[in-house]
């Protein structure tokens, strides 16, 4: 951690949300003038997709029937881990973009499936803003939680998970949902030790959960709407957050433990909203006086 330039990490599984709670940050940096560097968890991805295949066909042959972007060694948590401490020591680090469709390889150019190559931050920022699978990691190797300054977890119930995942996946990457189911099995080994325990680690989770019913989340034909879903906002550490206020901003919002507050789903843009610009604002102002 580090008061002079500080870090926020946004950590979720595939399918979770954390591209939609980025765009949340997004507004209150551009609100509160904010300048930030932001890295993308696919960055640090260790194969291309070629690559990737290739070692996903070598494992399965020699038996490796859970490896996967999910797992740690398909990741260069090290080198994020030593992005991370240049930025909090120097405000000083570098990224790459991992290209994901055409739309995406016209803007970088560079082919969908590869990276771009390393390049250093833009000087000046306030923050670094990380946004991926890893982000509070801790292991024999990592502990990148001990370098971020605010982490945040997203994390919906399982089946609405797998249930943007599928829907995602299907409509924006072309893949039929027998693919995303097989890639949903491939990666519960990992899910399970490399993605959950990251959620002991972070400050605050939200967690949405649905109010209608997702039992078979393979066969759905929608994703459950924000006014079909409740959010679970967990805080590890309650000391500060004030409850009356949020409550009294938040209408239909209640308590259910001292850390717990459970909202509307359709009003979690507006407790994002509520909960950060103040830890924001409070983190750069640290900053500047450092």
């Amino acid at each position: 951690m580090s008061k002079k330039h500080p870090i926020i990490s946004v950590t979720g599984s595939s399918g979770a949300g954390t591209t939609t709670v980025k765009s949340t940050f997004d507004q209150i940096f551009r609100r509160e003038g904010v300048s930030t560097v932001s890295i993308e968890g696919d960055a640090f991805h260790r194969y291309d997709r070629a690559a990737m295949k290739a070692e996903l066909e070598r494992r399965t042959a020699e038996g490796d029937q859970g490896f996967s972007h999910f797992s740690y060694d398909a990741n260069e948590l090290a080198k994020l881990e030593s992005v991370f401490r240049s930025y909090g020591e120097t405000g000083t680090g570098e990224t790459r973009h991992y290209v994901h469709d055409d739309d995406e390889a016209a803007r970088y150019g560079s082919a969908p499936g590869t990276f771009t190559d390393w390049a250093p931050f833009e000087d000046g920022s306030d923050l670094l803003f990380y946004e991926g699978l890893h982000g509070a990691v801790v292991n024999d190797e990592v502990n990148l939680a001990a370098l971020a300054d605010l982490k945040v977890g997203v994390v919906p119930v399982i089946n609405l998970e797998w249930i943007q995942k599928i829907h995602r996946d299907s409509s924006k990457r072309g893949y039929t949902t027998e693919a995303v189911t097989d890639t949903i099995l491939r990666r519960m080994h990992a899910y399970v030790h490399c993605i959950c325990p990251q959620f002991s680690e972070t400050d605050i989770n939200f967690q949405r959960v649905p109010v209608v019913d997702t039992s078979n989340p393979f066969i759905a034909r929608w994703i459950p709407t924000a006014d079909e879903s409740l959010v679970v906002i967990r805080f590890k550490n309650p000391r500060g957050i004030d409850f009356p206020y949020l409550m009294s901003m938040i209408h239909d919002s209640w308590m259910t433990r001292a850390n717990s507050l459970v909202i509307p789903g359709g009003k979690m843009d507006l407790a994002m909203q509520l909960i950060f610009t103040p830890m924001i604002l409070r983190l750069v102002q640290e900053s500047k006086r450092s």
